[in-house]
């Protein structure tokens, strides 16, 4: 009988990824340490106060700058004005995403599929409205220590925040050799706790040490996403000896300890 294993791209069976909060200014820097160690992010962006400086601790990104500041990283959804959804109207609700959707895709050039609860709450009627909205998933603030993937893509669960144990986290990810299970490491936060803590070295040391590694795929939210919903549609031969690939990405799988690369539109024997 095979073996077979979906893998992450190249085979790898680790994925890290990033998520930040609110689009403040001090996003310039952790883009800046991203990029340098190649690594990738998800930037949840409340459009409702992009260039606002006044009354805020810190001034937030404008739209101009998004344009060219997240390239290569995902843009998504935070709601336009951050309120406490579960307080509010569905209606208004709606109103807050689609909006919000909309000038971020005008920013992103990409429909923006993304989603971060703001404060945290969520729940089953939100998941609803998300998914009516066009939206894909929704991260919250609950962590789970673990590197497991998500059950439930409207309530993703991230590993940590990253004052939360961050390098003994990655330690552990680092060390961890069990390719039986794909494993994903999710750090979230807010750029601008790095100034507030005055803990910038922190994820310097982390990019530094994560980044440049052959054994983990550094992606998006939304790339981690699709790739998983393009492996869940493979289309195996009755006897095994066989798949088809419907998506348009390309998906590895582990067979009988062979790597595949399973190509979009394809179909590949084995």
């Amino acid at each position: 009988m095979r073996r077979i294993y979906i893998c992450f791209p190249e085979g790898n069976y680790k994925v890290l990824t990033l998520s930040y909060d609110d689009g403040k200014i001090t996003d310039r820097r952790l883009v800046d340490i991203l990029n340098q160690n190649g690594i990738k992010g998800t930037f949840h962006l409340n459009s409702g106060y992009l260039g606002e400086k006044e009354g805020h601790s810190l001034p937030y990104i404008t739209k101009e700058e998004a344009v060219s500041l997240y390239r290569g990283h995902e843009i998504a959804s935070h709601t336009s004005t951050h309120p406490t959804m579960t307080r509010m109207p569905g209606e208004e609700n709606i109103r807050e995403i689609l909006s919000d959707r909309r000038i971020l895709e005008e920013i992103s050039g990409y429909p923006v599929r993304g989603f971060s609860y703001p404060n945290g709450v969520h729940g089953q009627k939100l998941h609803g409205l998300l998914q009516n909205c066009g939206i894909v998933y929704g991260r919250t603030t609950r962590s789970t220590h673990r590197f497991d993937l998500p059950d439930d893509f409207y309530a993703w669960n991230p590993t940590c925040h990253h004052n939360d144990r961050l390098m003994e986290h990655l330690d552990q990810f680092l060390h961890t050799e069990y390719d039986q299970r794909l494993m994903l490491f999710y750090v979230w936060g807010h750029s601008y706790e790095f100034d507030r803590d005055e803990n910038w070295d922190l994820i310097e040391e982390f990019a530094r040490k994560a980044g440049g590694r052959d054994d983990i795929w550094y992606a998006s939210n939304i790339e981690i996403y699709d790739y998983l919903k393009c492996a869940e549609n493979l289309i195996y031969f009755a006897d095994m000896q066989g798949v088809y690939n419907p998506g348009s990405n390309d998906v590895w799988l582990c067979v009988d300890g062979e790597i595949h690369r399973i190509k979009g539109g394809e179909t590949h024997l084995f």
